[in-house]
C-alpha cells in the first residue's frame, strides 16, 4: 500500500517510465535455498519447495532461442543453482551466445549434490555475481546466518583457484546490503568505487582472495525487508527518506527499463522487486503477459510503461541501486 505521505513515483518523474527494447532476461528459478537472510526480498528458504515446471522451462528455453536481442540471461532464486532448469537454461542461453549471470549465496557449494557447481561456472565461463553483504565475519552472519562468512570466503577461494577473478573470462563480482536499520537513522550504501576498494584490500590481505566488481544494492522495502521494517514501525519512515534522496540522473540507467523479470511460473513482470511484490507487467490494453504470450506474439517488446511503485525511490536514491550495482 502506498503511503499518502509519499509522492507517487511517476509524478516525481513527472511522466510515465518508459521501456525499452528488451535485452536483458532475469529468471527467478524458485524459492527454494540453503539460506534464510534476514533482508531476503524473495523470503527464499530450504522450507520453500516452489520452482520452474518443466513446461516453463521449455518455453524459456525457447524465447532464448528465438530472440537474438537477448544478451544476458540472468538466473536468481532462491539459490538459483538449486531449483530445476538451472543447467538446461545455462546451457541454452551458452549455446546461442548470451552471457549468463549465476545469483549466488557461495555457501551452496557445500551443500550435499551441489559441490560441482563451481566447476560446472566455470566450465561454462558464467559470470557469478555473489553475496557477500560486508567483509567483515560478525556483519556477515548477522544478515546471513551463523557460518556463512567462513562457508563463503571458502568458496570465494575455491573460485579463485578455478580461475575467477583472475581470468578475465571468468568474472566474479560481490554483493554489498547495509545491514537493516533499527532506528530512523537511516543511510544509503556508500559510494562503490571507495567501498570496492576496501573490499579489495582486505580480502586481498586476510584471504588472498580477488574479485572483478563490487555491487551495492539498497535494501528495498519488500519481502523479509518490509516486515522487518514495519515491526520497528520503520517502513513509512524508510519509504520517506528514500523519496527525500531520490536523484533524477538515476532515471536514466534503471534496470528494469530494458529487462523482463520471470517467474517460476512464466509470468512477467518489469523486475525482480515488481514480481516479489505481485505487480505483472502490462499491455498497453492491459493485459498481463506470461512467456507463452511472448512466444505467441513474436515480440519481447509489448510492455509501453513501467509499472512503478513507491519502493521504486530504492532504485533512484543516491547513487541509484540495480542488479548490477548504481547507477551513476
Amino acid at each position: 500500500m502506498i503511503q499518502t505521505s509519499i509522492t507517487p513515483f511517476h509524478r516525481k518523474i513527472g511522466s510515465p517510465l518508459t521501456k525499452r527494447p528488451v535485452t536483458v532476461l532475469q529468471i527467478n528459478l524458485g524459492k527454494r535455498c540453503n539460506l534464510a537472510c534476514t533482508h531476503c526480498h524473495v523470503e527464499a528458504g530450504p522450507q520453500r519447495t516452489e520452482e520452474l515446471t518443466p513446461e516453463i522451462g521449455d518455453q524459456l528455453i525457447e524465447l532464448i532461442r528465438r530472440f537474438p536481442q537477448i544478451k544476458t540471461v540472468d538466473l536468481t532464486g532462491g539459490a538459483p543453482e538449486m531449483n530445476f532448469g538451472f543447467k538446461p537454461l545455462v546451457e541454452a542461453a551458452r549455446s546461442h551466445h548470451k552471457e549468463v549471470i549465476v545469483r549466488s549465496n557461495l555457501t551452496i557449494y557445500f551443500v550435499a549434490g551441489f559441490e560441482e557447481i563451481p566447476d560446472y561456472c566455470a566450465r561454462h565461463q558464467l559470470r557469478i555475481v555473489a553475496s557477500l553483504p560486508c567483509y567483515l565475519e560478525d556483519n556477515v552472519d548477522r544478515m546471513r546466518g551463523s557460518g556463512v562468512y567462513n562457508d563463503s570466503i571458502a568458496a570465494l577461494q575455491k573460485l579463485n583457484q578455478l580461475g575467477y577473478g583472475r581470468d578475465e573470462n571468468l568474472i566474479l563480482d560481490l554483493v554489498y546490503n547495509p545491514t537493516l536499520p533499527t532506528s530512523n537513522n537511516f543511510s544509503l550504501p556508500p559510494r562503490q568505487e571507495q567501498l570496492e576498494e576496501d573490499y579489495k584490500v582486505y580480502l586481498r590481505d586476510q584471504f588472498d582472495i580477488e574479485f572483478n566488481n563490487l555491487l551495492t544494492i539498497t535494501n528495498l522495502p519488500i519481502g523479509r525487508t518490509k516486515q522487518f521494517l514495519e515491526r520497528q514501525n520503520l517502513h513509512r519512515p524508510y519509504l520517506e527518506f528514500l523519496e527525500q534522496n531520490y536523484n533524477s540522473d538515476t532515471v536514466e540507467n534503471l534496470m528494469c527499463r530494458n529487462e523482463l523479470s520471470i517467474d517460476y511460473l512464466g509470468n512477467v513482470y518489469d523486475c525482480d522487486f515488481n514480481q516479489m511484490e505481485n505487480r505483472p507487467a502490462k499491455t498497453p490494453e492491459g493485459e498481463t503477459l506470461t512467456v507463452k504470450k511472448l512466444l505467441d506474439a513474436g515480440s519481447l517488446d509489448l510492455i509501453q510503461t513501467v509499472h512503478t511503485e513507491a519502493y521504486c525511490y530504492g532504485c533512484t536514491a543516491g547513487c541509484g541501486s540495480s542488479c548490477g550495482g548504481s547507477l551513476i
